[in-house]
C-alpha cells in the first residue's frame, strides 16, 4: 500500500495531464464542448473530493507531525483550497467553453498548481520526514478508500474554511507517542 504522500503526488500528476488535455482541447478547431466537459467534470469534482479528504485526515495530521512550519504550510494550504473551490464553483455556474468559463477555469489551475507546488515542497516533504511510514501508509489505506468510494462530490459538503478556525481546531499542541497509528476515527466509509 503507498503511502498518503504518494497518492497526494498521484493526484497531482493526474491534475496537471487533465489541465494539459483542456490546452490541447482549447486548441482544437472548432472547440468540442462535449470533450470539454468530458474533462472539467472529472477534474472538477477529484479537485473537490481531495482538497476535502486531505482537510479530514492529511493536515490535521500534519500539524501534530510536521515541525518545518505546519501551521503555517495548513493555514496557506486550506486558503488555497478555498480558492480552487471559488474557481470550481465559478466554471460550473458558466456555460462551458465560453470566456466566462474558461477564465474561471484559468483561475482554478492558477490555484491549483501554486498550491501543489508549495504542498509539494513544503507540506507533503515535512511530513515524509517526520511522519512514520506506518502512519502515512495507514492514512493512504483511508485516503485510497475514501477516493474510490467518492468519484464525485455528491453527498459531501464541498465548503470554503476559515484557515485560522481550522488550524485551531485541529491543533492539540502535543505530539502523543503512538505506535498502533489508528486516528482513532473510525472508518470513513459513510461520511
Amino acid at each position: 500500500m503507498a503511502d498518503i504522500t504518494m497518492l497526494i503526488l498521484a493526484d497531482h500528476d493526474w491534475f496537471r495531464e487533465q489541465f494539459a488535455q483542456l490546452d490541447f482541447l482549447q486548441g482544437q478547431t472548432p472547440v468540442n464542448q462535449r470533450a470539454l466537459e468530458r474533462v472539467w467534470r472529472p477534474l472538477a469534482d477529484k479537485l473537490d473530493v481531495h482538497a476535502f479528504i486531505e482537510e479530514k485526515i492529511f493536515y490535521p495530521q500534519l500539524l501534530q507531525r510536521g515541525t518545518d512550519d505546519p501551521e503555517g504550510e495548513t493555514l496557506d494550504a486550506i486558503g488555497d483550497h478555498n480558492e480552487i473551490r471559488d474557481g470550481v464553483r465559478d466554471a460550473n455556474a458558466a456555460g462551458v467553453g465560453t470566456e466566462e468559463w474558461w477564465a474561471a477555469v484559468g483561475r482554478t489551475r492558477l490555484a491549483n498548481d501554486d498550491h501543489m507546488g508549495e504542498e509539494e515542497r513544503e507540506g507533503l516533504a515535512d511530513f515524509r520526514r517526520h511522519a512514520p511510514a506506518g502512519l502515512r501508509e495507514a492514512l493512504g489505506r483511508q485516503y485510497s478508500e475514501f477516493m474510490a468510494q467518492h468519484p464525485t462530490t455528491r453527498g459531501l459538503p464541498i465548503v470554503d474554511r476559515d484557515p485560522q478556525s481550522y488550524v485551531e481546531d485541529n491543533q492539540t499542541g502535543t505530539r502523543p507517542a503512538r505506535t498502533d497509528f489508528s486516528l482513532g476515527i473510525g472508518s470513513l466509509k459513510g461520511k
